[in-house]
């Protein structure tokens, strides 16, 4: 793939969203989580557009998306995004925030969803029927993040979601570490900046998997925090037909820690 990614913007619902398109063919829309931004896919954009039209996109408050003032939904940018750009049907592929953002368009606009991938995600509005464990940072991230301390809060969420409960950073990628990181501080900026509201969807997607029509692959990281490994195991669960696949030795952000297999994965799936 010789096309160069290159930063373009959108009006959607009043913001202003900055997203990335290569390649020809179906429509494949990459949603990133809520410790990143569009970067997150930088090493399967080219794989990806070799046999689709991929399209990835910050999320507002992410990246280059600006926050601004006023409620609003990820999943109606997202369905805002798709009729800027023209796109009637796509395959959307999510990982955490952006899957649980993926599905609750699938739930709300099932003609307009032709594939569903789910990456370290849960549906929204989940709560688990029987309690995990919390990771044991959670209460120094908060307590770093009212401190106004944004460096440690950042290193603290790596080591929850890059490295996962059961490895230590010096057994994770520094490179892999070193791009969350960075990434997760400049949302924790914008968060200490934030003007809008985030809006739940009126029915959640967790009571509603059984409505899923789309074709769906859910994928997770045997080392990642308790709550995915039971969020991913119920959407696999409750998705009619929905395949599982899970990457042993990887955490949250597994199509960074081993690329080439998850672009693999994908396209097996999808093609």
């Amino acid at each position: 793939m010789s096309e160069t990614v290159t930063d373009r913007v959108v009006a959607v619902n009043g913001a202003e969203i900055h997203y990335d398109a290569i390649g020809a063919g179906h429509p494949l829309i990459l949603v990133h989580a809520g410790i990143c931004d569009r970067r997150m896919w930088d090493s399967q954009m080219a794989a990806l557009a070799e046999h689709f039209r991929v399209i990835r996109y910050d999320l507002r408050g992410f990246g280059q998306t600006a926050m601004p003032p006023g409620p609003f939904s990820h999943a109606a940018d997202l369905g805002g995004l798709m009729a800027a750009l023209g796109i009637e049907r796509a395959h959307l592929l999510g990982c955490s925030k952006g899957g649980s953002t993926a599905l609750d368009v699938a739930l709300a606009q099932p003609d307009r969803v032709s594939a569903l991938v789910l990456v370290s995600s849960g549906p929204s509005g989940y709560r688990p029927a029987q309690p995990v464990p919390e990771s044991p940072q959670w209460p120094a991230v908060i307590a770093a993040f009212d401190a106004g301390d944004l460096e440690r809060a950042a290193e603290l969420e790596v080591q929850v979601w890059v490295d996962g409960p059961r490895r230590s950073p010096d057994q994770v990628d520094p490179a892999v570490r070193a791009r969350v990181y960075e990434m997760d501080l400049r949302v924790m900026r914008g968060e200490v900046e934030g003007h809008g509201q985030e809006q739940a969807p009126a029915q959640p997607a967790a009571s509603r998997l059984a409505e899923v029509r789309a074709p769906a692959l859910v994928i997770f990281g045997d080392l990642d925090a308790p709550i995915t490994l039971s969020s991913s195991e119920a959407l696999a669960a409750g998705i009619p037909g929905a395949r599982r696949v899970v990457m042993e030795g990887t955490a949250h952000v597994l199509n960074m820690e081993q690329p080439e297999a998850f672009n693999r994965i994908v396209l097996e799936f999808l093609k």
